[in-house]
């Protein structure tokens, strides 16, 4: 046997011999039941129905078919999680939905009193919305709003039917004019029907059963949140990005403004809102209060405003 022949045969077998370890070592050379631990389900973790762990932690028991997403049912009432962010698709479709200026609540009628500003010359430009925006955010209705957002998220979440509804009657009651009072009222009604219809939980029957009253729109959109498991500072984060997009989508409109400085008024925002969100985390109920005093007389003038677009 010749040298050559005898290296080529050495080659052959030491590359037989990776190829065969190689295939110890890679995940994809095992079945498609067969995937890595993780707390949900990935898209690609497996086909047709949701799998199930085995004893040695392996999630098994897909079948071929057509693709699923990680879209949990409703969790028990009150289970949530402790961080700020839910790490779950679902929970941020569901934000993503309800928040959007598409569902069917309303909220483009309403300006919160900032067309009484406009005409008034408080709001004349993007600087001026900012500033009246960035007030209602950390001192009016805006931080009121994350209060009883929180408080009623967190009553959800430890079954405490009596804070519910001492936070859902308060929630009511602390509205400055009869225009703000039917902002929150109605748009709270309209959520309320519209995610029992489409996104149904056990929360919204406990609120209900709790509270005949009105329910203002920050109760509403907590209580859904705590009930399909959403943790509490994510869902209180997009609430309040929603709240100012409409606020300042009112001011665009009204003053008027380019698209362009709504978004640079949206993003000076953004640091307010995160600081209204974790005080608000941390507050009780008895720290609601607002100092704004002129959006509260500006929601009070609108009602005898002689031209008006917005209902408030």
């Amino acid at each position: 046997m010749s040298t050559g022949t005898i290296t080529r045969m050495a080659i052959t077998t030491a590359s037989i011999i990776i190829m065969t370890k190689r295939k110890k070592i890679l995940p994809l050379a095992k079945g498609r039941g067969e995937q890595k631990r993780s707390g949900h389900l990935s898209p690609l973790a497996g086909r047709g129905r949701p799998s199930q762990r085995s004893e040695g932690g392996r999630e098994e028991g897909n079948c071929e078919g057509a693709p699923v997403l990680s879209t949990p049912s409703s969790p028990p009432q009150g289970e949530r999680e402790q961080s700020g962010g839910s790490g779950d698709d679902a929970a941020l479709y569901r934000l993503m939905a309800w928040l959007s200026p598409s569902y069917p609540v309303g909220a483009f009628s309403y300006s919160s009193g900032i067309e009484w500003a406009v005409e008034a010359g408080d709001i004349r430009d993007a600087a001026t919305l900012k500033g009246w925006l960035a007030a209602m955010m950390a001192s009016g209705a805006g931080f009121c709003d994350a209060v009883f957002f929180a408080q009623a998220h967190r009553a959800i979440a430890e079954n405490d039917d009596r804070h519910l509804r001492a936070v859902a009657e308060l929630s009511a009651a602390f509205a400055p004019s009869k225009e703000r009072h039917l902002e929150t009222t109605a748009q709270g009604r309209a959520f309320v029907e519209a995610t029992r219809a489409a996104w149904p939980c056990d929360a919204l029957d406990t609120l209900s059963k709790v509270w005949d009253g009105p329910v203002t729109y920050p109760v509403a959109v907590g209580v859904s949140s705590a009930g399909h498991g959403i943790a509490v500072g994510s869902s209180l984060h997009a609430y309040l990005h929603a709240l100012a997009a409409n606020w300042i989508s009112a001011g665009v409109r009204l003053v008027p403004l380019g698209q362009t400085d709504g978004q640079r008024v949206l993003a000076g925002l953004e640091a307010g809102i995160a600081d209204a969100a974790k005080r608000a985390l941390s507050a009780g109920l008895e720290d609601a209060a607002s100092s704004t005093w002129r959006a509260d007389i500006g929601s009070m003038r609108h009602e005898t405003q002689y031209t008006r677009l917005f209902r408030s």
